[in-house]
């Protein structure tokens, strides 16, 4: 399993910014944003491998795992 995988990743239709927008919480503040939604995931999961690269590169350790937290249900169940 890739370190990528303990971290959830979010794409969600923005009417604000009229987009598809991409974030990892937990990891880093920001994202990316595009048109198609796949594309998105897409680059949203090259940015998450990239930053825990830069996380090693920096002999930094990792934020903690934010997968298993059952975020679907808690978004879900916040209305």
């Amino acid at each position: 399993m890739k370190d990528s995988a303990n971290y959830v990743k979010l794409v969600e239709w923005s009417s604000e910014d009229n987009c598809f927008v991409g974030s990892c919480p937990g990891l880093f503040y920001g994202g990316c944003h595009g048109q198609d939604e796949q594309e998105v995931f897409a680059e949203l999961c090259q940015l998450v491998n990239e930053t825990i690269e830069l996380y090693r590169n920096e002999q930094r350790p990792l934020p903690p795992s934010t997968a298993g937290k059952d975020y679907a249900n808690l978004l879900q169940n916040s209305n």
